[in-house]
């Protein structure tokens, strides 16, 4: 492939690291990234540290402009991939003109699920994806007295952090019985729940949002589906995501909450790959079953992954899930790919949490809270398939790092 044409569709985390990947790995040939913001950015300290303040726009960058003219990567920005040629191998984009390319990488991501119901579209009412929607929320947050959060998963429980202690009463409000319903255990969603608490944020669980009422065109109040009112002069909605699978669905290529991929991130054309949130690929940590992930690592470690494939180093994924959330003082890391209905084992500490999950008594994953060490150690313990007994997991004079080190480390921190 060095000397062949690269196309990478969308400039976020995957896109940007299999360009750069493929690039540290000898592809000598040309190489072009599209995408429709600027120059690639982080989006996770977008809901951290961003809205606290705590770094800006230019903290955000992934590379500097130099960065692609000195690679020889040609980055086509503020442009959208508008159809695919499978036949004549060519991309249209959204300014009238198209890209040849010998192979395509489809890196187009996820956008965030709308909320259907009346009121959506009034000005206050926001959702957290890019730059752009972070600055207006940090806009309208200076300002508002009232803030209701529509959805406790990671983004609306990093915003509620980013809430307390700065004056507006905070109201969650979440359909499940608890926050994070399908990403931790019970024990560690009570953890949460009580930490919020103690910072001034309100929980409404079991509620769900009929609509949105506003006064001169702005949001004013959340009404429930049991008619409560919450009032609220700004509101987040953060009710999961959608992947962007449009453009190969269109292309012909097999779709289904994600675009589909082998092991080795192909789609069912060869000429065309698929990496980061908008994939759905074969895991080894869900018996080989597909699944979408979407999380930083998942991102690099696919990008990586397909930049060894094509530059002649093929390797099936097989990277270790793993995700974090920073909400308020609290830094939740999770291993592995857990369900809902996996027993969870406490490792008891007096400092943070540690929650070991089980299925059919083998290990699962692992959720820790201000607990790095042991975060670390579950991850290697995951990747190399090593035998933890619920017994051995819950019992502190198990030595788990021991364990780990056992084993060769290709973990990065």
């Amino acid at each position: 492939m060095n000397d062949a044409g690269i196309v990478i569709v969308g400039a976020g985390q995957a896109g940007f690291q299999a360009a750069a990947s493929l690039r540290e790995a000898g592809h000598a040939g040309s190489l072009i990234l599209v995408g429709d913001e600027g120059l690639p950015y982080q989006r996770p300290p977008l809901s951290k540290a961003y809205l606290a303040g705590k770094t800006d726009a230019a903290g955000l960058s992934l590379r500097p402009a130099s960065y692609f003219a000195e690679h020889r990567i040609v980055h086509r920005a503020e442009v959208v991939a508008t159809g695919i040629d499978r036949a004549a191998r060519r991309v249209a984009l959204s300014d009238g003109g198209d890209l040849a390319y010998d192979h395509l990488v489809l890196a187009t991501g996820a956008r965030n699920r709308a909320l259907p119901v009346p009121g959506a579209d009034l000005a206050g009412v926001h959702q957290l994806r890019s730059l752009a929607d972070a600055d207006a929320i940090k806009a309208g947050l200076a300002a508002a007295r009232s803030v209701a959060i529509v959805g406790a998963g990671f983004i609306g429980l990093e915003f509620a952090g980013i809430c307390a202690g700065r004056g507006p009463a905070v109201t969650v409000i979440e359909a499940a019985g608890h926050p994070m319903a399908r990403a931790v255990s019970a024990r560690t969603a009570d953890f949460f729940t009580a930490a919020h608490e103690r910072a001034g944020t309100r929980f409404l669980f079991g509620a769900g949002v009929s609509g949105l009422e506003g006064a001169d065109g702005r949001v004013v109040a959340v009404r429930l589906a049991d008619g409560t009112r919450v009032a609220a002069d700004l509101v987040l909605v953060g009710i999961g995501v959608v992947a962007n699978q449009e453009l190969a669905e269109a292309a012909g290529l097999t779709v289904g909450d994600g675009i589909h991929t082998d092991a080795f991130l192909a789609t069912s054309d060869p000429a065309i790959s698929a990496i980061g949130d908008c994939a759905r690929v074969p895991s080894r940590f869900a018996q080989g079953e597909p699944v979408r992930i979407e999380s930083v690592q998942n991102a690099v470690d696919q990008g990586r992954c397909l930049a060894a494939r094509l530059t002649g180093r093929p390797a099936a994924y097989a990277a270790v899930p793993w995700f974090w959330s920073d909400q308020g003082p609290h830094k939740l890391q999770i291993a592995g790919l857990t369900r809902p209905d996996d027993a969870s084992v406490v490792r008891p500490s007096e400092i943070g949490l540690t929650v070991f999950r089980f299925r059919d008594g083998a290990l699962s994953g692992v959720e820790t809270v201000d607990r790095p060490a042991d975060h670390m150690a579950a991850r290697r313990i995951l990747d190399a398939g090593l035998d933890l007994t619920p017994e051995a997991a819950a019992d502190p004079a198990h030595d788990l790092k021991a364990l780990a080190k056992s084993v060769p480390s290709g973990i990065r921190a």
